[in-house]
């Protein structure tokens, strides 16, 4: 008898289960561009069924967007922005802390914060006049002030990163010069793991590590990543294609434990450059897509990440520069817009700190160990050692 009771009263609570129905909303709390809401979930409603409508209740609130901020068990927080706060973007560019990059505004209003210690690596993506080399001179400008080293890669002849070749330590502006140089990032990152073992830690960013003895911060600028990939005779250029990417790919693989870090850009990004394209794009976990010209490209940067980051990337306005969706540390995805920076400017900043930048024979002068890594030292300093957590890791 107690079983029947149960099921019916079950019974009487799955019929009440209403998906569609008015959100009932708490106090309304104002921010500095808006409001923010909290609203109580009905039964069978989910914090997707309000993710699907956002661009209704913008409409229906007349404010400029609305975002689902955070969320938990029956109750999700929205945020209302009634003004657009990316129209004018006029923070300075700071370096918030080593390898901190202040750069951007989000649409929430906060700064944009690119953090290489939380998030390592960066793929950026955007066609021309989309803002995309202005988000690389800002990041120039965050940069150079750090004692950290900066290495280029610039397939376009050099154009892109030779105004700030005197704050780089290396420049590479032919794909051969780049497979040399990421053979010596290869020789670099075996020598540091050495050092790791020595000191039984698996990064350099360990407690235990010395800081007399802990290396210094490579960052990695890639341009025009399709180049590297691009083959006019597939006979004669396959065997060099197929090294620069299976280094680049152990680089982006180990480089965080390493203190290497990769942010790599290109007009046109599309899995028709090949399997060492997709397989390097999912070890770039920080995502940022300017206008493109193409879907293809939005794909590949946002369509494994967001589906709602794609469909907003489409409607980047050309009238609006420097705007991009990204994809960072929170792993949600935000509107944003760089901060304008001209080259000039990052000239000035590169000459202005170039002292700091070590040569390339500094950086490799104790190499130990050349040649490619193997599948053991991989999986090494990829598992998880419960005895050697890293600590103050971002």
């Amino acid at each position: 008898m107690k079983n029947v009771l149960t099921i019916s009263k079950q019974r009487r609570s799955l019929r009440r289960v209403e998906v569609e129905r008015a959100p009932r909303l708490g106090l309304i709390r104002p921010t500095k561009l808006g409001f923010r809401i909290a609203v109580r979930l009905h039964d069978g409603q989910t914090p997707e069924d309000y993710a699907k409508v956002l661009d209704k209740l913008s409409h229906a609130w007349r404010v400029h967007s609305v975002r689902l901020i955070s969320w938990k068990p029956g109750k999700v927080v929205l945020t209302a922005t009634l003004l657009d706060p990316l129209e004018n973007i006029s923070i300075p560019v700071l370096s918030d802390g080593l390898l901190q990059v202040r750069n951007g505004l989000l649409d929430t209003g906060a700064p944009f914060v690119l953090d290489f210690r939380t998030v390592p690596h960066w793929l950026t993506v955007g066609a021309t006049q989309s803002g995309k080399s202005n988000w690389l001179n800002g990041l120039i400008v965050g940069l150079a002030p750090q004692p950290v080293a900066l290495v280029g890669f610039d397939l376009k002849g050099g154009v892109e990163f030779t105004p700030y070749e005197a704050r780089m330590s290396a420049l590479a502006t032919e794909r051969a010069e780049c497979s040399a140089l990421l053979a010596d990032l290869i020789a670099i990152i075996k020598t540091r793991m050495a050092l790791c073992r020595r000191h039984r830690v698996k990064n350099i960013w360990h407690e235990r590590l010395p800081d007399a003895e802990r290396p210094m911060p490579i960052v990695v600028l890639v341009d025009e990543l399709a180049e590297l990939f691009l083959m006019a005779d597939k006979k004669k250029e396959q065997e060099e294609v197929s090294a620069v990417a299976t280094r680049l790919l152990r680089v982006a693989q180990l480089g965080r434990a390493f203190g290497i870090y990769l942010v790599v850009c290109g007009q046109r990004v599309g899995s028709d450059l090949g399997p060492g394209v997709t397989a390097l794009r999912a070890q770039l976990t920080g995502r940022i897509c300017h206008m493109v010209n193409d879907e293809e490209t939005a794909k590949m940067a946002l369509g494994d990440m967001d589906a709602g980051a794609l469909a907003a990337a489409r409607l980047i306005p050309a009238s609006m520069p420097g705007t991009a969706i990204v994809i960072g540390t929170e792993g949600r995805w935000h509107r944003m817009r760089s901060v304008y920076i001209s080259e000039e400017q990052a000239e000035a900043a590169a000459a202005t700190h170039a002292h700091l930048a070590p040569t390339w024979a500094e950086l490799t002068d104790t190499l130990i160990e050349t040649g490619d890594l193997n599948d053991a030292e991989i999986e090494e300093f990829t598992t998880p050692d419960p005895d050697m957590e890293p600590a103050g890791v971002g």
